[in-house]
């Protein structure tokens, strides 16, 4: 039986632009079979939005902690919500 899927809306905040964040992002999602999407924003954050079942989400969400080796995260802000049957996973313009 499938898990409940789960909506997670992420800020990362630190070096994460320029480091391959986002790219790295999409490869790891498609692996956990994830949908949704990640953008850079003005302010030097990363923004992204995970789908999927829960326990994909949360290791999505503690991979976002870490990111790609070149970056260096200093803030994970998450906010739980409701899915939007987002399918497939790319960069947000």
């Amino acid at each position: 039986m499938s898990e409940k899927i789960i909506r997670a809306h992420v800020w990362v905040s630190g070096l994460v632009q320029g480091v391959g964040y986002r790219y790295s992002t999409v490869d790891r999602a498609e692996k956990l079979g994830l949908n949704g999407w990640v953008r850079n924003l003005s302010d030097g954050r990363v923004e992204a939005v995970f789908e999927g079942e829960k326990a994909a989400v949360q290791e999505m969400i503690r991979w976002c902690r870490r990111g790609p080796s070149a970056a260096v995260v200093q803030n994970v802000t998450v906010e739980m919500g409701q899915p939007e049957g987002l399918r497939g996973f790319g960069v947000k313009r």
